[in-house]
């Protein structure tokens, strides 16, 4: 998925997957999956995809700081 939010493009396809994380399980419709990535020049994005009744029921891009994306790490 690709994305331009403030002018920069954030691209699942060409960023760094850090880490990702799965709540529920597979076929949940109030499950979903967020996914931590890093672009080639340092800046930090979630993406988040799930079931109809998730947090995510569309594909979303969500730029996040560095210090954000530590915490969501649990750093």
């Amino acid at each position: 998925m690709e994305k331009v939010i403030r002018k920069r493009l954030y691209s699942t396809e060409k960023a760094t997957l850090v880490a990702k994380n799965c709540y529920g399980s597979w076929g949940d419709p109030s499950g979903y999956e967020e996914r931590l990535y890093q672009t080639e020049d340092g800046f930090f994005f979630l993406y988040g995809i799930g079931g109809c009744d998730s947090i995510y029921p569309t594909e979303k891009i969500t730029p996040v700081s560095k210090v954000n994306a530590e915490a969501w790490l649990g750093k």
